[in-house]
């Protein structure tokens, strides 16, 4: 019989609250079966676990909850991995460019703030020595 879990154990597991677990249910990350009174109950499958786990991989390097979907639910299609690979690899190119033009803005950035405090400081230091400080 395959594991099952509850939505307390995978949250557990993962570090999650049971609300995140319930929001990636809601963007049809997870499908777990219903059991209980009215259905009230979540059960988890494996293959709940293991999306749920490359769902959190997905989102360590930067992509999209509907990036992770899309990227997923190939996975579920027939066993040829060609064009997941290929999927993948434009996503990661596409995410890739966008860190690298983020890193360049935060080097800019870094460099304006290197300038701005060796500025202040020989300003401070010009003040200090003329005993204008306060």
């Amino acid at each position: 019989m395959a594991n099952l879990y509850t939505i307390s154990e995978l949250a557990q597991e993962f570090d999650l609250t049971t609300r995140a677990i319930r929001f990636y249910e809601d963007m049809g990350l997870l499908e777990p079966a219903r059991s209980g009174p009215g259905g009230r109950i979540r059960v988890y499958s494996s293959r709940d676990r293991t999306r749920l786990k490359l769902t959190l991989r997905a989102k360590r390097l930067g992509l999209s909850l509907n990036e992770a979907k899309d990227l997923i639910d190939m996975y579920d299609s027939p066993r040829d991995t060609v064009p997941q690979l290929k999927k993948f690899l434009i996503v990661l190119a596409g995410h890739r460019q966008q860190l690298e033009s983020q890193l360049a803005d935060l080097e800019a950035t870094l460099d304006e703030v290197k300038v701005h405090e060796k500025e202040t400081r020989s300003v401070l230091n010009k003040a200090s020595k003329s005993g204008s400080v306060g």
